[in-house]
């Protein structure tokens, strides 16, 4: 009896561990430790239109198509409640290779012409770089 209950608390543990791994979070990639994350954040001027913000997040998205050196690209609305934004409502994050990806894309036309679409519209634009040193 004291085997059979041994087996039948092994088998679910077993089968807990199992269920487990089968929920839990795949681990998080490294990336390169050369990659370079160029977060960019923009506050739109108060006449800025819906319509124009939309236009402008279709041009920086267009961006990875016409830059071969941008690896990565996301973007997104802040949604913090922490009121620490100060103005700052869009950012986006591209991810070059290394730190010569990121300055070739820096005087790139197409990085230069998107500059010419956005920068009437802005009343605040913060640039932040950096390559992770997380261990």
């Amino acid at each position: 009896m004291k085997s059979l209950l041994t087996i039948v608390l092994l088998s679910l543990l077993s089968i807990t561990t199992y269920a487990h791994t089968l929920t839990s979070e795949p681990p998080v990639k490294k990336m390169k430790s050369t990659s370079v994350q160029h977060i960019v954040l923009f506050k739109f001027k108060p006449e800025t239109t819906p319509a124009k913000v939309k236009e402008i997040v279709a041009a920086f998205e267009a961006l990875p198509s016409q830059i071969k050196e941008i690896k990565g690209f996301k973007w997104g609305t802040n949604n913090s409640p922490e009121n620490l934004n100060k103005g700052l409502t869009h950012a986006f994050i591209l991810t070059f290779d290394n730190e010569k990806d990121r300055d070739a894309y820096l005087p790139h036309p197409a990085h230069k012409a998107f500059g010419g679409i956005v920068g009437a519209w802005l009343a605040d634009v913060t640039v932040v770089d950096f390559t992770d040193q997380a261990k």
